[in-house]
């Protein structure tokens, strides 16, 4: 038992290491890529601790060297989903019972542990399984993971703190509670650190979690589930399974406990996750919480005023880094003719530079795509240009190939139309489309750029007016949850830029603040009275 009030302060962002050459980082991160590459992983379920194997293994490749193998994992069936299940319910009253910075210690080691002893594994584990270069892999698996989980300790205490006023006689409290039940965390292919804070920040509010990550991230999964084992996370807190997507769910939303989702993926899937909650709302102990981040249609907006080698320089590294798998990335920029030959000039000569290759080579800029699912439907929209009616042309990039690795050039489409196809739909590669607009024509091309697309996650305007930049943030209100001003969509920082967006973009409940954290949460108020009445009359009832 403990009499103390725990402060955890506010940290600061982890630093990002550079790994120039000559460098100790890159030195050591060359020797983690080495180290993996040379042996073959075997990567088991945990499940209530225990690693736990299936008779269904399949194979790890790194998308940019397919030739090379791995390792394995072994796929989930519908017992292991149950197991899971169980395991993380009887969990449950211990886990929830724990002191609170007992619990934050837990996270806190797993955050030292990431930043010293499993920062270089993290990082080749990354670049192997999701072919991310050493910068990109060092933001993400590295940087990003530490300040979720360090950022994270530090929201919950804020808000364990926030409790209710009492007057003369009464003592009012809160407390607040985990969810009653499980929940299921289900994260993505792009982001390591996506995966890491899924079910960690439930976990950390005293919840229990199982959890799907993409098959293909499952490679840095299983490294991060080591440093929580390591770090001291009991048995069957998170359960990390890899079934079919169909299955879990099938079986997860017909559960009694099921007491939410955290989700990170496709519009479509989380509205079929949706669909599937609300038709078994019946079954459930608690309504349950439904928090999902679903992707985007990002754009760059260039008024007449905007600096052009800032324009292209966002563009570049907004659209084509990581191959433009991130669901902030810009896919769709405007351009006043008065500036479009010079940003395109610049932005074509800049792409042009750009190396592509395998994670191996620093010098890389670009690197594979995920899969040969996405590789064939990214290179759709390439060649749905190339054969096209002349709406729309490649005006750089355009090749692509699969021989060795899932490759694709960073292309650059110039349409006539702005509703052309590519301007509208998410294509989640290395593929940018821009429209010209005439100069006198900026303000109504924002109602155009509003109801271009379903989504509304990030978005870019670039402007020297202030006025004009006052103005796009106004009528742009609703356009985009993370809105950049003078720079590219995407690189939103924990603590920083919370991250989230609305309209077909998600729930918009912020990873990386203190407002994700409260949808996991069950608050209970208490009011103790000191010397309670013993007449039922109140003094208005007495005669004059």
């Amino acid at each position: 038992m403990n009499n103390a009030y725990f402060d955890f302060a506010e940290p600061k962002n982890e630093p990002v290491l550079n790994y120039a050459p000559g460098s100790h980082e890159r030195k050591e991160l060359q020797k983690a890529l080495a180290a993996l590459k040379a042996k073959k992983r075997d990567i088991p379920m945990y499940i209530d601790g225990q690693e736990v194997r299936s008779e269904i293994k399949k194979e790890i490749r790194p998308p940019h060297e397919t030739g090379h193998l791995l390792g394995h994992f072994y796929q989930s069936e519908e017992e292991h989903v149950h197991s899971a299940i169980d395991a993380a319910l009887s969990a449950h009253e211990s886990w929830a019972a724990m002191n609170w910075e007992h619990r934050a210690s837990i996270f806190l080691k797993a955050a030292d542990l990431l930043a010293t002893k499993y920062r270089f594994r993290m990082n080749a584990a990354t670049m192997l399984g999701q072919s991310k270069n050493a910068y990109q892999a060092e933001i993400d698996s590295a940087c990003e993971l530490i300040d979720f989980l360090r950022f994270n300790v530090h929201f919950l205490t804020q808000i364990y703190k926030q409790q209710p006023i009492s007057s003369p006689g009464i003592y009012n409290r809160m407390e607040y509670r985990p969810l009653e039940g499980f929940v299921l965390a289900v994260t993505p292919f792009n982001f390591t650190a996506i995966g890491g804070n899924l079910p960690t920040a439930p976990a950390m509010c005293g919840n229990v979690v199982v959890w799907k990550p993409a098959n293909t991230q499952i490679y840095s999964a299983s490294v991060f589930m080591e440093i929580l084992i390591e770090a001291g996370l009991p048995d069957g807190v998170i359960n990390i399974i890899y079934p079919p997507g169909p299955l879990v769910g099938e079986i997860c939303y017909a559960h009694p406990d099921f007491a939410g989702v955290h989700f990170t993926g496709s519009t479509g899937v989380f509205q079929s996750m949706w669909k599937s909650i609300g038709n078994n709302i019946s079954r459930y102990k608690s309504y349950p919480r439904i928090v999902g981040e679903t992707g985007g249609k990002d754009f760059v907006f260039a008024h007449p005023t905007a600096n052009p080698e800032a324009v292209a320089t966002g563009l570049a590294r907004g659209a084509f880094e990581y191959q433009g798998q991130k669901c902030s990335a810009a896919s769709r920029a405007y351009l006043p003719s008065n500036l479009a030959k010079e940003i395109k000039t610049k932005l074509i000569a800049e792409v042009k530079s750009m190396k592509m290759g395998p994670v191996d080579d620093f010098t890389n800029f670009i690197n594979a795509v995920i899969d040969e699912k996405a590789f064939d439907s990214i290179t759709r929209y390439i060649d749905n240009v190339k054969n096209g009616n002349g709406d729309a042309k490649i005006i750089c990039g355009g090749n692509y190939d699969k021989s060795k690795g899932f490759f694709i050039e960073p292309t650059i489409i110039e349409t006539t139309d702005a509703s052309y196809v590519s301007m509208c739909e998410e294509i989640f590669g290395p593929v940018l489309t821009i429209y010209t607009y005439e100069t006198d024509q900026w303000f109504q091309m924002l109602d155009i750029l509003d109801n271009t697309s379903p989504y509304a996650l990030t978005g870019s305007i670039f402007a020297q007016d202030r006025y004009a930049i006052e103005l796009m943030t106004k009528r742009l209100v609703n356009s985009a949850g993370n809105f950049y001003i003078n720079d590219k969509p995407t690189g939103a920082v924990v603590g920083q830029q919370p991250f989230g967006g609305a309209r077909a973009s998600g729930t918009n409940d912020k990873a990386g603040s203190i407002l994700n954290l409260y949808r996991w949460l069950s608050p209970r108020t208490i009011k103790e009275t000191f010397n309670p009445p013993t007449d039922y009359k109140y003094p208005f009832h007495q005669a004059d």
